[in-house]
């Protein structure tokens, strides 16, 4: 029999540390300058294909649960866990969109001429944010959400003493958190708002910090139902925001747009290949 050894907090945190510190190395990319229009819409289209990858590969993980109940088969779980990933899409999506619309309307207040400006109150905070450090913001935030659902697998095999699949799991989230980094930056890189390299640490560690904290909360308490719902929440945070970056891309040409999402695709299933290889 295997023996299996219990790793303590601090190996644990290291594990976690790791494997959502490498979102860092895409991130300088959000400093780049894209002055080609044709370039500015690639960007765009590549992060909308890194996204599109993310998504179905946390539908996937979320939906899981849903497939081993229906096997088992015990349709009240299955039902159950459904509910919970279809809530949280349902929350991550539409709340995203009524928050949009919140800052949209006070921009336009704002915007609708000198007497609205004088009645109605100066924008602070993330409503004064250019709109593609809004939508590098909820990346972030989307990315942040999958992220700490995968901090609670390393952290459960830890604890369980499954000292190789956890190393396997922090190698390959660490390899998809690099290319997630790229994702989150794309949109500030094509666009004319050149953030600080303080914006951009505050950026990884929104997105990537979330795997240390899931990974010492899933070493002590680890349960389906909370990782599906967060994959809920961040599949549906997402998926608005590829519906934004769409949106933006069919404005520009189509080569790009295309050209792009295919790159895109690519490098997360390439990503995967090589994560699979290595045997997570």
């Amino acid at each position: 029999m295997e023996r299996k050894t219990t790793m303590g907090n601090f190996q644990t945190a290291a594990l976690g540390a790791v494997a959502g510190v490498t979102i860092l190395l895409g991130l300088p990319v959000g400093r780049v300058r894209a002055t080609s229009v044709t370039l500015r819409a690639f960007l765009n289209a590549l992060a909308v294909g890194v996204l599109l990858f993310l998504l179905w590969d946390v539908l996937a993980h979320a939906w899981e649960p849903v497939d081993a109940a229906l096997a088992a088969p015990d349709i009240g779980a299955a039902i159950g866990y459904a509910a919970l990933l279809l809530g949280g899409l349902g929350a991550g999506l539409l709340g995203l969109a009524a928050y949009e619309d919140r800052v949209r309307r006070r921009t336009s207040r704002r915007a609708a001429g000198p007497g609205a400006m004088v009645r109605s109150e100066p924008l602070r905070g993330i409503a004064a944010w250019s709109q593609a450090r809004r939508t590098a913001l909820l990346i972030a935030i989307g990315i942040g959400l999958h992220n700490f659902a995968e901090g609670l697998a390393i952290g459960g095999s830890a604890a369980r003493g499954e000292i190789g699949l956890a190393a396997v799991l922090v190698i390959g989230f660490a390899l998809h958190n690099a290319t997630e980094g790229f994702g989150i930056v794309a949109p500030l890189a094509a666009d004319d708002d050149r953030p600080g390299w303080a914006f951009l640490l505050g950026l990884g560690l929104i997105g990537g910090g979330p795997t240390l904290v899931g990974t010492l909360v899933g070493q002590h308490f680890t349960s389906d139902p909370v990782s599906v719902l967060f994959l809920g929440l961040a599949a549906g945070s997402i998926l608005y925001v590829v519906v934004q970056l769409v949106g933006v891309g069919l404005r520009s040409a189509r080569w790009p747009l295309y050209t792009g999402l295919l790159a895109g695709l690519a490098a997360g299933f390439i990503t995967d290949m090589i994560v699979t290889v290595g045997g997570a």
